[in-house]
């Protein structure tokens, strides 16, 4: 159904829930390190009745055609929204990934994927360092505190090996066995 067949108050009733909305979005998604213009820009989409342009979404939120770009880029690399095409249209078409549970699976499959890899090779370094230490410092104050920062970085590894079973469980489904998509 078109927006052009509501009335002028039906049209702004609706305009202010979707607004509030949409700003949610943005600052949810502002908590994750994503710009909030680009949490808005989602939003737009996510009400969007056909995928829209860069030209339309630009219109729509009176931004520049490349914060647009910018926005757009970040939401497709967290596969958030997906361009499609449309026959006779020259111009890229983009919209929402509606499926929430595999749009959560992906932003944070992809947020925390790098974290981990990261974090787990600088413990693993660091450990080494640590055990090259505890070699040539075989005794005194320094030989306890090597031990212990060495214990306290092998606990975050596990957490981080911990951490990657988990997002192997949301990429491959299987979380969704043992707390159902509803």
């Amino acid at each position: 159904m078109s927006l052009d067949q509501l009335t002028p108050e039906q049209h702004s009733a609706l305009l202010k829930i979707r607004k509030r909305v949409i700003e949610a979005i943005g600052r949810n998604m502002d908590l994750y390190g994503i710009p909030l213009s680009t949490g808005h820009l989602y939003g737009l989409l996510f009400f969007a009745d056909k995928p829209m342009t860069l030209d339309d979404m630009g219109l729509e939120m009176s931004m520049s055609k490349t914060s647009m770009s910018t926005g757009v880029r970040t939401l497709l690399d967290l596969k958030m929204v997906n361009k499609v095409w449309e026959k006779g249209s020259r111009k890229d078409l983009y919209e929402v990934e509606n499926d929430w549970h595999q749009t959560f699976t992906d932003f944070f499959a992809i947020k925390w994927r790098k974290a981990v890899e990261s974090n787990i090779l600088v413990f693993r370094r660091s450990i080494e360092e640590l055990n090259n230490q505890l070699q040539s410092q075989s005794e005194g104050p320094i030989h306890e505190i090597l031990l212990e920062d060495q214990r306290k970085m092998s606990e975050a590894v596990r957490y981080y090996e911990w951490l990657d079973k988990l997002i192997d469980a949301m990429e491959s489904g299987e979380i969704y066995k043992m707390i159902p998509k509803s």
